[in-house]
């Protein structure tokens, strides 16, 4: 009888658990064969261990310790495409998220350099002046009739007999001037006159002869003609020496120089040996004196249009000097332009003042006040307000849309510090405080917070025109 060996018992048992349990799960449905797979495959799993440890037992060895892996159920196909997708989302939505963030970042920081671009001006608004009825204008003194003296003749200075600060007559020596070359001229022009008057008289008497040969038919009457010709060509070359002596002798007059009407010599420009040019052309042609009459004076004044309809010819007007406190100088308004300069828009007045003292002086600054009897609405602005540019006297002044708008102005009084207004601005007008010099109309400005209503800026007048 065959002995079994327990061994192979052992694996034939095995074959025929599996087989059989192989056999059951085909007929189970596919869940419950894979549950019953993993099951098998955990208990021989078990069993292999089992056997391992039993034999390293036998054999005096340890055996390894294996660390199975994680128990994680199978994904099914469904839930990994949404598990992606659910992330695919994520990130999109977060890529979009930072992208409008940064958008977000980008249009606040234009906005803010937009804002910082704008530059900031303070404003202030124009002080209205209480309305007075007399009109207080600069002006300055000049001449009635002033003239720069010149030579009319090529010489040299021989000596001057007035100088600077004299009073003149008309006719008056001033100058006496050496002219060796237009002496020579003079002698010269005399001998050829002289030489032509010598020729003139021959052919006069050939003309005489000829004339009573012809008469006894002992010359052509074409020889006659031609002697009489020769005769009044010498004539006519006698005319024309005599003009040319009568143009040297002038010349020679103008060697002595005259005080042309009564009046100051106020410059003196040569001393003797000086060599003088005719004329006034190039630096050589230097005038030698300047004669003024100072009785009456003339004073030009640029009346603003807003009080020009009230200027008359014919009104007074005073003039007040600051050399000469409480002194007034009475005038009269003895013509004006009768028109508006555009680029100022004032009218140019010319008040004459006597002078019979002298006591006025050409050339000085002076205050000329008339009584117009209009009432011009009148502000007061900081001096530092105001700009100076070609188109003449302007202001910046913002509108209420925040742009600049620059204003043409037409100025009463100086006060120093603040400038008296009588047309262009308004009260209620904001006017920019020290305005840059790029400044544009239409230019975008932010408003500086203002002072306080009623309180003026040091310096600046109150109502009524007097500084604070």
């Amino acid at each position: 009888m065959d002995v079994v060996n327990p061994g192979q018992l052992n694996g034939s048992h095995k074959y025929l658990q599996i087989s059989t349990t192989t056999m059951d799960t085909q007929s189970k449905p596919a869940e419950e064969r894979e549950r019953s797979l993993a099951g098998q495959y955990e208990s021989d799993h078990g069993r292999r261990h089992a056997d391992a440890g039993s034999r390293s037992d036998d054999y005096g060895r340890a055996a390894p310790e294996i660390t199975p892996p994680p128990k994680l159920p199978p994904a099914t196909p469904r839930k990994a495409l949404l598990f992606i997708g659910v992330v695919v989302l994520v990130l999109i939505a977060g890529g979009g998220l930072a992208m409008l963030l940064r958008m977000h970042d980008s249009h606040v920081l234009a906005d803010e350099t937009q804002q910082n671009a704008i530059p900031t001006v303070a404003v202030v608004h124009p002080i209205a002046e209480k309305p007075d009825e007399e009109l207080v204008l600069p002006g300055t003194l000049q001449a009635y009739i002033e003239s720069p003296i010149y030579a009319r003749t090529n010489g040299y200075l021989l000596r001057w007999y007035k100088d600077i600060g004299s009073h003149l007559k008309q006719g008056e020596l001033l100058a006496d001037i050496d002219t060796p070359e237009v002496d020579q001229e003079l002698m010269q022009a005399r001998a050829a006159r002289q030489q032509v008057v010598a020729a003139m008289d021959l052919a006069k008497i050939n003309a005489d002869r000829y004339q009573a040969l012809r008469k006894t038919d002992s010359v052509s009457q074409q020889e006659a003609d031609t002697q009489t010709s020769g005769y009044e060509q010498a004539m006519a070359n006698l005319a024309a020496a005599d003009a040319n002596v009568k143009r040297l002798q002038e010349l020679e007059g103008f060697k002595h120089v005259y005080a042309p009407f009564d009046g100051v010599l106020t410059k003196r420009t040569v001393d003797p040996g000086a060599l003088i040019n005719a004329g006034n052309a190039g630096a050589a042609g230097k005038e030698l004196f300047d004669v003024a009459r100072t009785d009456p004076l003339r004073v030009y004044v640029f009346v603003p249009q807003a009080y020009a309809p009230a200027i008359k010819v014919g009104m007074d007007a005073v003039v007040t000097l600051q050399e000469f406190p409480g002194q007034k100088f009475t005038g009269t308004v003895v013509r004006t332009a009768d028109a508006i300069d555009p680029i100022t828009r004032t009218l140019l007045t010319e008040v004459d003042v006597p002078n019979k003292d002298g006591k006025l002086l050409p050339g000085s600054f002076g205050e000329v006040h008339f009584k117009p009897n209009i009432d011009v609405n009148k502000v007061t602005v900081p001096v530092n307000a105001m700009l100076f540019r070609q188109e003449g006297p302007q202001v910046a002044v913002v509108g209420s849309d925040g742009k600049v708008q620059l204003r043409h102005i037409s100025i009463g009084r100086d006060y120093g510090t603040t400038l008296e207004i009588v047309g262009g601005v308004e009260v209620n007008d904001l006017i920019i405080v020290n305005p840059a010099d790029s400044i544009e109309s239409g230019q975008q400005v932010k408003v500086a917070p203002q002072q306080q209503e009623g309180q003026p800026q040091r310096g600046q007048p109150q109502p009524g025109g007097k500084p604070s």
